[in-house]
């Protein structure tokens, strides 16, 4: 039997690379990171592709090793060339990512040293950390010491987790979700509508509320719609509000909306996974003043703090109820019940094995303070307004509503023809030129193209580009018509 043991152990030591192995692996590996990031301002934000990176299928797991060299190789072509590129600064559709490069070293250190941060018994350090990224955080939304949060995923699962905390708070069961009334608008982000089904309350009723001109939730109709619920026997329990939609950026009267929860005793949510970074800068504390009083924020650090995708976070104003909602124990986890002195991230989602994501977010703020990511977010502020601007220099274009935050959307309004159609040509243009990216959305039936400018890599020369682009696209249509 011991034979053969140590036959295996042979084997499986081939997992465990020694210090050359391992120098040699980084070194390449590294080379390969830091050449993309020297050739990035050279790559297209988007680049069509028919293949769509199928390679990848020719090369099937296998007993054999491979090779890395052509390992690498195959990654740069078929995933880090085809399609949108998040890591450039021409990602100007959707709501940019970040890719901050500190927060890829970090990842590393997470991933080599493998600590496990869920419980505070397992990796103390750790979760101190991500709690320390979770003040900071429930600071931003202005939320007392009671309160908690988790890092997540990203804003779908910190959605989902305050949704489950608003059921089990009001003790909502299956039999009464049938009268239970959720308040929100027709901006709101589709994983709100994927919460309430994962959370098993599909039979709930959805009320939509109606917008004023330029998106927001108004008030006077929530007030109004809640009050012909309760005469109706139902129950008012949830107002999910938005601080920065997708679609257009808009921002929910936080005010109003939490004077009216408070009145009515109704949950009050602010899904802030766009806006909510800019509560670092004045303007965004002014813009979503009220928001320290929602009873739960979700907040998206790979958006508006530039971390690389996978990063959510969930704030609760009250973590009890949190905890109460989350809190689970196992008979094998006996060990960890008497470390207490910080929260768990285990106690506070749903995750029990989890990725230690708070050093990502960690690293780059104490590494390069807070005052660039907030002049960052100011600059990208000023290039929407600019774009906003400009664009309006163009024959026939037509704007939304001057931007709240750093999306703005328009159309070109041909002499002949139909707009929809002119537009959706126009958006595949920019994408086949792919020099920038910009995303398409339908508002009140009509198709418009968006600008979305978060990305960090995103200055003043990216705009200069998209406006060029545009100008050139429309043109090149405009010759394309018949007379």
């Amino acid at each position: 039997m011991t034979e053969q043991i140590r036959k295996l152990e042979k084997e499986a030591r081939i997992l465990e690379p020694d210090f050359e192995e391992r120098i040699r692996l980084a070194a390449k590996t590294m080379r390969y990171a830091q050449h993309f990031l020297d050739e990035l301002p050279d790559k297209k934000a988007y680049v069509p592709s028919e293949d769509k990176g199928r390679r990848i299928r020719e090369h099937p797991f296998s007993e054999e090793p491979t090779n890395l060299d052509s390992l690498l190789d195959l990654v740069e072509q078929e995933v880090d060339t085809p399609g949108l590129n998040p890591a450039s600064g021409g990602h100007l559709g959707y709501i940019p990512g970040g890719g901050l490069y500190p927060s890829a070293l970090a990842d590393l250190l997470a991933a080599v040293s493998n600590r496990y941060a869920g419980v505070f018994f397992s990796s103390p350090g750790a979760v101190r950390i991500e709690n320390m990224c979770l003040r900071w955080l429930c600071d931003l939304v202005g939320y007392p010491d009671g309160a908690a949060g988790n890092l997540t995923s990203g804003g779908s699962i910190a959605n989902l987790i305050a949704v489950v905390t608003a059921r089990d708070a009001a003790g909502l069961q299956s039999n009464a979700f049938e009268k239970a009334v959720i308040y929100t608008t027709g901006q709101v982000h589709h994983c709100a509508d994927k919460s309430f089904h994962v959370a098993g309350m599909e039979d709930a009723v959805i009320r939509r509320v109606p917008m004023d001109d330029r998106f927001r939730m108004r008030p006077e109709a929530l007030q109004s719609q809640i009050r012909r619920d309760r005469d109706q026997g139902l129950n008012p329990f949830l107002i999910f509000a938005s601080a920065g939609t997708t679609d257009v950026g808009a921002v929910d009267p936080m005010q109003p909306l939490a004077e009216i929860a408070e009145k009515e005793q109704i949950w009050f949510h602010v899904d802030a996974a766009y806006g909510g970074a800019f509560l670092l800068t004045d303007y965004g504390k002014d813009l979503m003043k009220g928001i320290h009083r929602a009873d739960s924020v979700i907040i998206d650090p790979h958006k508006g703090f530039f971390l690389p995708y996978g990063s959510g976070a969930v704030l609760v104003k009250d973590g009890q109820k949190l905890y109460d909602s989350q809190h689970m124990t196992a008979s094998y986890m006996q060990d960890t019940f008497d470390a207490t002195e910080e929260p768990s991230p285990a106690d506070l989602s749903p995750e029990l094995s989890k990725h230690f994501r708070g050093l990502r977010m960690w690293l780059p703020l104490q590494l390069f303070g807070i005052a660039p990511f907030r002049a960052a977010l100011e600059e990208k502020l000023e290039l929407t307004r600019y774009f906003y601007r400009e664009i309006q220099k163009l024959d026939r274009i037509e704007v939304g509503p001057e931007p709240e935050l750093s999306v703005a959307f328009f159309r070109y309004l041909p002499e002949s023809g139909d707009p929809d159609t002119f537009n959706r040509q126009l958006v595949n243009e920019i994408h086949q030129d792919g020099q920038v990216f910009l995303s398409s959305t339908t508002l009140n039936g009509n198709f418009y193209i968006r600008m979305a400018v978060l990305n960090f890599r995103s200055h003043l020369d990216t705009v200069e580009l998209a406006l060029k682009v545009i100008r050139d696209k429309i043109n090149k249509l405009r010759e394309q018509q018949p007379d």
